[in-house]
């Protein structure tokens, strides 16, 4: 039961690929060739300007998947650096606050208990032996929650970096085709 709360939040991450996977490409390779003025329709030659459309929806689903992989579909790897170390802070820092949130929560169990052995003295943290001897549990319990509240702090910003993750890949992606020339004059005939 355990390897299933492990393994399906990949399937429901998964399901929208596998469900999109099935899509007709025909309006991707539809006909959109151009005549050239000053030819007649009999004589025209013909430009082809068929091209791959860009899609931001995959861009949003492959970013969502894996943080990055829809900067690297949009061409834009240079951004990838950006995103993992926007991800991998708040992650870092999630295991580092859980590590002392279960450091001060054992100091404070035995600094409330009335007679702590010493193996149980010795297993407390060196840093945190002051306020177990002193029996400094208002001390231990406030650090225990500001640990506490910094790991609900890393959950938030884990998720807010992965969803501007995925809202960067489909901005980029929407604007792939976007024009920036120096030629922004309007020709009217």
């Amino acid at each position: 039961m355990n390897y299933l709360k492990k393994i399906f939040p990949f399937f429901f991450f998964l399901m929208p690929v596998i469900s999109f996977a099935q899509e007709d490409s025909a309006s991707a390779k539809k006909d959109t060739t151009m005549h050239l003025q000053g030819q007649t329709d009999t004589t025209a030659r013909k430009v082809d300007t068929t091209k791959k459309k860009h899609s931001p929806r995959v861009a949003a689903i492959r970013s969502a998947i894996i943080p990055g992989w829809g900067q690297i579909y949009n061409k834009k790897v240079w951004k990838v650096p950006i995103v993992y170390t926007a991800i991998g802070i708040p992650a870092y820092l999630f295991f580092d606050n859980k590590k002392w949130y279960n450091r001060t929560k054992y100091a404070y169990e035995v600094a409330s208990s009335p007679n702590p052995t010493q193996a149980e003295l010795d297993k407390v943290d060196k840093r945190l032996r002051f306020f177990v001897e002193n029996k400094a549990t208002n001390s231990l319990l406030n650090y225990r929650n500001e640990f506490r509240r910094n790991m609900d702090y890393s959950i938030l910003f884990f998720l807010l970096f992965w969803s501007l993750n995925i809202v960067d890949a489909t901005v980029d992606a929407h604007l792939r085709d976007f024009d920036v020339s120096p030629d922004l004059s309007l020709k009217l005939k």
